[in-house]
Order: C-alpha cells, then structure tokens, then sequence
C-alpha cells in the first residue's frame, strides 16, 4: 500500500485518494461479503475478505501519512476492544449466564460511549448504516431504558401502523408531498419495529423480498419472451397474469396419494368369504 500510494513511484490513482473517496468502495466490500454468505460460497466469500481487509489497510496507511494511526495501531485497538469486553474469558470475571455477559457487553459499550464524550444514548449509532437497520438499532438503544412496547401490548403495534396508514391518506388527499414523504417515512419506521417484536430481521426479510420480486419478474420475462413478446409492449394485464403464474410456480407441489393396490386373489377370497356368510340384517340384499 505504502508503494501504490508513494508520491514519485506510486499508481496515479491511488495517489489522489482521500478517506471520503474509498468510503463508498469500502461499504461496497462489505456489501459483497454479505452476498458470499448469502449465497454459500466459501471461494468467493475468502477472496470478498481480502478486498474488505485491503480497504482496512488504504485507510490505516492514508492516516500513517498524517501521522494519526498505522495498521497496527487498528489492530491493537480492536484486540484491546475484545479484552475489555471479555472479561469473564480473559480476566477472572465470572458470568452465570448469556443475560449476564449481555448486560456486561452493554455496560462496557456504555463506558466506552462516555469516554468519547457520547453524552446522548443514540449518539454513536452512525448515521451513514442503511436506514433500515438504524431504524432497528435506534429502537433497539431507546428499548434499553424501557422506551418501548412491553410484550405484552407488542401486537399494538398494529394499531400503530394503521394511525400512520391514516395519516398518510390524510396527507395524500390534501396534496401535501412533504406530508407524503414524512408519513412515509413514519409507517417505514413503525414496519421495522414490528419486525423487531416479531423476531424478524427488516433488512434480511426485504432482501428476500427483492430477491423474489426478481425472481418473478424473470418469469414474466422468459415467459414473454417464449411468446416472441416484447417485454416494453406487453399490456399490464398480459404482465399481471404471468405475475400470478410465477406465484403459483413457486407453491410446493403436494405428493399425490397412491391408492393401495388389491390383488385379484384378495378380491376372489374376499367375495367368496362373503358369499359364504350369507347375507346380513340390514344389508341391500334383505330390502
């Protein structure tokens, strides 16, 4: 890195780099190693960690050059980090129980956030994660000192995103887009809180969305395509119709039952059994 970045005899380009302009290629390669997890594959997923780490070492060599910090200082520091954190692994602190190192984990979280000057509770949640997973983790902070549903009333929140339905009806009828936009933003918010009283991760369960709004959208296109259909000239009913078939597609297919199989003999005896029985009370032959 010292060499790409090195005024004389380094790369043009790297050259000219700043903190602000890896930024986006470093969220990128973290972006890219969730997909390799997503997706299962190790050979990707091993070479997606070595682009992430290579971002970890141009920002600890550009502040090297201001004199802030170097790579080891970065590792050393998040060592330090996991020490302190643990103490009942490292130091002779003993936790009964996941609850216990959970509030422990917490309690140092909080002394660190202090250290640095943190004085609100939601101060350090960086505002640049992706605003679903800050929705969750603001919620999650504000829940810490029982801002929160109890779980109890926690299907409440229902009722919650029904007020903001309204409210955003009410918006829309009076024209009133930065109403729209705020309102919005409010049922987004509410959505992504009952996510979390339901056990469900917002991020990943709208990752599956989109991943099956894609899927399904393929259909639609391989299905016109099959057609000799142009997808720009296909009519929205045409369109809505193979949506509905791409639905059904994706259904488990139900195992067909198999009726039992009776032998000819099985047949034969079971006559003759009865016709040596005779006919009973109550049987068609008697009315």
């Amino acid at each position: 890195m010292a060499r790409l970045r090195h005024p004389a005899r380094g790369c043009p380009w790297d050259q000219k780099q700043t903190f602000a302009t890896i930024a986006p290629y470093t969220v990128e390669e973290a972006y890219e190693v969730a997909q390799a997890i997503t997706d299962g594959d190790l050979a990707a997923l091993r070479e997606e960690l070595g682009d992430l780490l290579f971002q970890v070492v141009y920002h600890a060599r550009m502040a090297e050059e201001v004199g802030a910090f170097d790579f080891h200082d970065v590792a050393r520091a998040v060592s330090d980090k996991m020490v302190r954190r643990h103490p009942h692994v490292f130091g002779k602190e003993a936790l009964r129980s996941e609850a216990a190192h959970h509030k422990a984990w917490e309690d140092h979280k909080a002394a660190e956030r202090a250290a640095t000057g943190a004085a609100g509770l939601l101060d350090d949640i960086p505002v640049a994660l992706p605003a679903l997973r800050r929705a969750e983790k603001l919620q999650k902070r504000a829940a810490r000192v029982g801002f929160d549903w109890s779980k109890r009333h926690r299907l409440r929140i229902l009722d919650k995103i029904e007020e903001e339905v309204s409210e955003l009806r009410q918006a829309l009828r009076e024209r009133r887009p930065a109403a729209v936009a705020a309102e919005t933003g409010d049922l987004l918010f509410a959505m992504v809180n009952l996510a979390r009283h339901l056990g469900v991760d917002a991020e990943t369960a709208l990752s599956r969305t989109n991943a099956k709004f894609v899927q399904r959208f393929r259909f639609i296109e391989r299905r016109l395509a099959a057609k000799g259909i142009d997808l720009r000239e296909a009519s929205l009913a045409q369109m809505e119709a193979l949506w509905q078939a791409a639905k059904v597609a994706e259904r488990p297919k139900r195992p067909r039952l198999q009726r039992k199989s009776v032998s000819c003999r099985t047949r034969q005896v079971s006559r003759s059994g009865a016709a040596n029985r005779g006919p009973r009370h109550g049987s068609s032959s008697t009315r």
